[in-house]
């Protein structure tokens, strides 16, 4: 206690006493016990609250021993055993964290990665990537404004995640340990391979593999592409010390519809020690965009053969020419022009509708108008008996599909009756229409959508004059071809809207992200934040099933499926309380990048250790780390004083006490009728 709070206390002793003693026996006659016991109590009572006024303290200071954290991180990945440095990692981990000297002078603190970076004393080497940045990220976060250094037992070799060579802070040092043989070993290896994940059927693809050569002598090897057993396509390339890398592009056509491996492959004449880098596995879906076309006419016209023409020079697209009563095959098409339609195609545009075919409509001049009102709502037409000719108004704000101005303007005009044209509902013009230099705010070509289809309209015969127009123009029909073909593309595509949108990919490889996203919308198709999603996941092989349910974020559903081995998988996303459900597949290929290395990165530990001003070592050079840390002077023990206050008393027994005493000043005073 200070002194201050010393007088107070004597200062209090002295008001009470001289309370007790003017209340009970300054004036008494007779100074008896009783006179005495109820000034005691009332000093004692007086006291106790002056007491709890003052709250006196007591400080006390001791001394704690405060060493600088040595921090140990273990790369915990299967890459270490593969180049097998398993065994000489654990034996200098435990070198260093059994060290006396050590232990005396730092707080010795362990850590592994993988993917992850968290605390451990137990490694089991099976991690399936390596990211180094996140043990950067984690130091910083755990040991904030601290000065210390790191060791870090790995190969350098990251599959995973930001660089790490210049994400470590700077002002504490980092000693790599490099695990791994690092000397020159001859090794061939597929570094990356590029490719689109869909092509189309019929067409070609590109593939780009990136080859990296260590060795000191010139080889020449068959860089090839195999499907099963088959190789599709072989290149011979020539690499040497002065030429360690190769950029390898080659055209492979897709001949088969789905899901296709293939295997990049690049043998060698020479011995390796590593051997699983000389081939990556990799998948491309093969798309069928074939479609089959019904072009519905009642008459003979030129704009049938144009049309056809046009469209089959896609070589996806095929074009049949029907009759309206001939509707026996219609629900095989995707697409149906209906060629100036009249009372004649009523039962083929109500089968159309059942089939929810989307349509293109041209009109002209043997068009029956008040048929075509009838049998939809988007446009609505009012047209006299006489013709006129209509040009081409180009719509630059267009944007339901890229499409780019192929000189409608000066293509010959379109020949259909005059009238005026009212769009209702959702309808975007592509062309518009104008008789001579005048716009008649009309549309020429429009397109229509809704949520449960999609309409186009070409208001006018005689196009086939836009295709020889544009023949004179390029002196080829490409871009009158494109711009039909993008009509079809779009009323091929479906715009129906689901309530339960899933989305995945056909295929991952083993150590990916594994992940399915889903998204479940009302009635007014918002995001609803309710639904209760859950899926089933099947081994197509082993009939295994595991269910998930699906983790809500902030605007999605999600499921990690990190831990599924290589195989085919079946899985359906159920929304249990409507019962909606979607099925599909995916297929987890076979690889390990870890095993993707023959040799430590040492260049990037170098880096690292530069960058922090510290040291790459070997496992042999342990002993020479062990000494270098305890011969460091910038890692000092610090006494740090603590200084702790506690209070004297306890208010709430002291407030007790002097209830207590009151009490029994007040009973003794009751009893002998002093009140």
């Amino acid at each position: 206690m200070n002194t201050n709070t010393i007088l107070l206390l004597i200062l209090s002793v002295l008001i009470a006493a001289s309370i007790a003693y003017f209340q009970y026996l300054y004036k008494a006659k007779n100074k008896s016990q009783l006179s005495l016991c109820l000034a005691l109590l009332r000093f004692l009572s007086l006291f106790s609250i002056f007491l709890l006024l003052i709250n006196p303290t007591i400080t006390s200071n001791t001394y704690e021993i405060q060493k600088t954290p040595l921090v140990i991180v273990m790369d915990n990945s299967s890459s270490i055993p593969f180049l097998k440095s398993k065994k000489i990692a654990e034996e200098v981990y435990q070198k260093i964290v059994s060290n006396a000297d050590l232990q005396k002078k730092f707080e010795i603190q362990s850590y592994q990665f993988d993917t992850d970076f968290q605390p451990s004393k137990n490694f089991n080497f099976k991690g399936r990537q390596s990211n180094l940045f996140v043990v950067a990220e984690g130091l910083q976060k755990t040991y904030k404004n601290q000065f210390f250094p790191t060791i870090i037992l790995t190969d350098g070799n990251q599959t995973t995640g930001n660089d790490y060579g210049l994400s470590f802070d700077a002002t504490n040092k980092v000693f790599p340990v490099i695990l791994g043989d690092t000397t020159q070993i001859f090794d061939i290896k597929i570094n990356q391979i590029n490719v689109n994940k869909y092509a189309f059927y019929k067409n070609r693809f590109p593939v780009e593999a990136f080859i990296q050569y260590y060795g000191n002598q010139t080889i020449t090897t068959n860089f090839s592409i195999l499907e099963g057993n088959h190789t599709l396509v072989q290149k011979t390339i020539s690499l040497s010390p002065t030429e360690r890398t190769a950029l390898i592009q080659l055209i492979i056509p897709a001949n088969k519809i789905g899901l296709q491996l293939f295997k990049a492959k690049i043998p060698s004449s020479k011995k390796e020690q590593n051997q699983f880098n000389n081939s990556k596995n990799f998948a491309v879906e093969i798309i069928d965009q074939k479609t089959e076309v019904a072009l519905i006419s009642a008459i003979n016209h030129p704009d049938l053969g144009a049309l056809k023409r046009a469209i089959e020079s896609n070589v996806q697209r095929k074009v049949t020419l029907l009759k309206p009563n001939n509707n026996n095959e219609l629900k095989k098409y995707k697409v149906v022009i209906l060629y100036q339609p009249n009372s004649s195609f009523q039962t083929t545009i109500e089968l159309i509708k059942s089939l929810g075919i989307n349509p293109l409509i041209i009109t002209g001049t043997a068009t029956d108008y008040v048929f075509l009102n009838q049998q939809q709502n988007f446009l609505q037409f009012k047209m006299g008996n006489q013709t006129e000719d209509y040009f081409a108004g180009f719509n630059s704000q267009f944007n339901l599909f890229a499409l780019d101005n192929i000189g409608f303007e000066s293509f010959p005009p379109l020949q259909s009756n005059f009238g005026t044209i009212t769009t209702r509902g959702n309808v975007s013009f592509l062309l518009s229409s104008k008789i001579k230099s005048i716009n008649t705010q009309s549309p020429l070509l429009a397109f229509a959508e809704d949520e449960k289809k999609r309409m186009a309209f070409l208001l006018g015969e005689n196009s086939w004059k836009w295709r020889s127009q544009s023949y004179i123009d390029t002196q080829n029909f490409e871009k009158y071809d494109l711009f039909i073909d993008k009509i079809i593309q779009f009323l091929t595509s479906s715009n129906f809207r689901k309530s339960l949108v899933v989305t995945h990919e056909l295929f991952y490889n083993s150590g990916d992200k594994i992940e399915i996203t889903a998204q479940y919308f009302n009635k007014n198709f918002e995001f609803d934040e309710r639904a209760r999603l859950s899926s089933s996941i099947v081994n197509i092989q082993t009939k295994a099933v595991k269910n998930y349910d699906l983790l809500k974020g902030s605007n999605s559903f999600k499921i990690n499926l990190d831990g599924l081995t290589a195989g085919n998988y079946n899985f359906t996303v159920t929304e249990l309380n409507s019962k909606e459900k979607y099925s599909s597949q995916f297929e987890i290929m076979e690889f390990d990048i870890e095993k993707q290395f023959a040799k430590p990165d040492f260049q990037k530990l170098n880096q690292l250790a530069l960058f922090t001003k510290g040291k790459i070592y070997l496992p042999n050079q342990s002993d020479e780390l062990i000494q270098q840390l305890l011969k460091n002077k910038e890692y000092k023990t610090v006494q740090k004083k603590v200084v702790k206050t506690t209070s004297l008393i306890d208010w709430f027994w002291l407030l007790v006490i002097i209830s207590i005493l009151f009490s029994t000043e007040w009973i003794i005073r009751k009893y002998n009728g002093l009140l």
